[in-house]
């Protein structure tokens, strides 16, 4: 009489395999997914930047038609309710609402500097002739949004 033998476990061939597969399968998957967060946090940064120089604009409409001078001060453009109604966005770089004002010369180069301090940059001269005002993020990060030259522009740069 033949007697079969109760088979308990796995081979290592098995075993093998299965690693085999599941290491094939995170190769592919893993680098799909692993830009997401690149791409949902450049995604924030330009719905921030879009939504702050609407509301600026928003403002600025306003205050001509009131004969007022038309970009808002910094004092203004940090008060909630003056320019957006729940304040300015964090930064989705650094994680910082405050605002750090700037000279002409750093708004036309879009310095950084102060960014755990500061998630913004603000340069206003309603003297200026036409007034003229530059908002933009304190951080170089580097987005997902293409330049030029097939590269990518840095967050300080939208």
């Amino acid at each position: 009489m033949v007697t079969l033998a109760l088979r308990r476990g796995f081979t290592m061939l098995e075993v093998m395999i299965v690693v085999t597969i599941i290491a094939i399968l995170a190769a592919v998957v893993v680098p799909r997914f692993g830009g997401l967060t690149e791409e949902a946090r450049s995604s924030a940064a330009v719905s921030a930047v879009s939504g702050v120089r609407t509301s600026i604009s928003a403002f600025r409409t306003r205050r001509i038609l009131t004969g007022d001078t038309p970009f808002p001060t910094l004092a203004e453009l940090t008060t909630e309710g003056v320019v957006m109604q729940q304040g300015l966005p964090a930064n989705p770089y650094t994680g910082v609402r405050g605002v750090r004002a700037v000279s002409r010369a750093d708004a036309d180069a879009r310095a950084v500097a102060s960014s755990a301090q500061y998630g913004w940059c603000y340069f206003v001269d309603n003297d200026d002739e036409p007034p003229r005002a530059i908002l933009y993020l304190n951080s170089e990060d580097e987005t997902r949004v293409p330049n030029e030259s097939g590269g990518y522009v840095t967050a300080n740069r939208l």
